[in-house]
């Protein structure tokens, strides 16, 4: 096989999505800048009149933004452990996804974080955090945790892309503008390919996949033990931190289906996101579904056993006030992805993105049950309160900041796959060099 040649062949059937831009997807990128306007205006009118404009009070002074972390943060978590996962696979079915992984990846773990931001008060003295730390508090090792992921994840993308951008700055039948040929001539680092560099590279990304998947699981676990290590009903738990972990693969697999599924059909990528992809998808999610379920269903069952008054009482609210909505996340969020992906004959490639879908939905309505329902039951209820301060209902302020966050993170997933395509160019040619290797070992040399 001729390399150079093959590497041509590549960067010319994937630069449809990296120079052209179809009257589509400008209306999608347009829609996605005015949702994030809306959104920066929101947080405009937040900052300026206080969290009186949103739905937060005394009883429950976190919501819609402290889930939306808890749920991208574990969007982040997922794909780190499986990228690190399938760096290990030398199947070439993993080429296809693996850099799709990664984006969510990085993507998450910066978008989460903002939500934070969104729940203090006061953010001109976030720096307080960083001058006069406490090590007794779970959320200076939560900072400490998401700090050191960020970096890590950063780095490990950075790694997986330099063949690519090595191929890019080589190839002179591309036309880019120049500010992107000198942007991928300074990426690429003099990176040309050599057995000797391909062998460092492959030995440092190894390295990186195994520190992130550590990093990951100290930070969701460090997550719940926010949660867990309070006094609070409906907190203090001891499986709290195996149920985030497993819960945040179980979304984590749930977006890449969807990611997928989109990347799939909109860049016509059949040839390389194929049909198998999917039901290997399909079966990890199955066995998360059954995880999740098993430890919400340990998780309640142990608060209902107990027949501790507070307990009972967060129960009584679940079954009550927030039953459609109990029913939704933890029956129909759990039950339709088994039947979808449990029986062959109806195991689609459309039907494993519609399990994939309701698992994600039903994931972040139950961080939403998690959050809101316990806090409005406390040990000791504000008396003589009006009804909105004790029941938490989401503004428009909330919403608009909500749908922000996942515009931006669309939008910056579409900026990246214009820079670098989102199949790995170098994984498909190192693969194709190792089956002719083995075919004829002589080539090695």
């Amino acid at each position: 096989m001729d390399t150079n040649s093959r590497k041509r062949e590549l960067v010319k059937e994937f630069s449809p999505m990296l120079v052209k831009s179809s009257f589509l997807s400008n209306i999608w990128i347009l829609t996605l800048i005015a949702i994030i306007a809306v959104g920066l205006y929101a947080f405009y009118l937040q900052l300026t009149q206080g969290h009186e404009i949103t739905g937060m009070r005394d009883n429950v002074v976190w919501g819609v933004y402290i889930i939306n972390f808890i749920f991208f943060v574990g969007l982040s978590y997922s794909g780190a452990f499986i990228s690190g996962i399938l760096h290990f696979f030398k199947t070439p079915w993993k080429n296809s996804v693996t850099r799709i992984v990664e984006i969510i990846t990085i993507l998450s773990i910066i978008v989460g974080p903002i939500f934070i931001l969104l729940c203090i008060g006061r953010l001109d003295r976030l720096y307080y955090l960083f001058l006069y730390p406490r090590i007794q508090s779970p959320i200076t090792w939560d900072i400490i945790a998401i700090i050191t992921d960020i970096f890590g994840c950063f780095l490990y993308l950075y790694l997986t892309f330099i063949p690519d951008f090595a191929i890019l700055r080589d190839n002179t039948d591309l036309k880019l503008p120049n500010w992107r040929k000198k942007l991928y001539r300074v990426l690429a680092i003099n990176y040309q390919d050599t057995e000797s560099q391909r062998e460092r590279l492959h030995k440092i990304t190894s390295i990186m996949s195994k520190m992130i998947i550590a990093m990951a699981i100290v930070a969701y676990t460090v997550l719940a033990w926010i949660f867990s290590l309070t006094l609070q009903p409906g907190w203090n738990s001891t499986i709290f931190a195996p149920d985030f972990i497993f819960s945040g693969l179980y979304s984590g697999v749930g977006v890449i289906i969807i990611a997928m599924y989109i990347i799939r059909k909109y860049y016509k990528l059949e040839k390389y996101i194929i049909h198998s992809h999917f039901v290997m998808a399909g079966y990890v999610l199955l066995v998360l579904s059954l995880l999740f379920g098993y430890f919400t269903f340990s998780d309640y069952f142990a608060k209902w056993f107990s027949h501790k008054p507070a307990d009972i009482s967060l129960l009584n609210t679940l079954f009550g006030h927030y039953f459609w909505q109990f029913i939704l996340a933890n029956y129909i969020g759990v039950i339709v992805p088994l039947f979808f992906l449990s029986i062959k004959k109806i195991r689609t490639i459309k039907s494993i993105t519609f399990a994939a879908l309701i698992a994600v939905c039903g994931l972040w309505l139950n961080r939403y049950l998690v959050v809101v329902p316990t806090l409005e039951t406390p040990y000791i209820p504000i008396q003589d309160t009006r009804l909105e301060f004790v029941h938490y209902n989401a503004t428009w302020i909330e919403w608009s900041l909500s749908f922000a966050g996942i515009a931006a993170f669309i939008l910056f997933f579409l900026l990246i796959m214009r820079l670098v395509p989102v199949i790995s160019m170098s994984e498909i040619v190192q693969h194709e060099r190792g089956l002719e290797t083995k075919q004829d070992p002589s080539l090695k040399k």
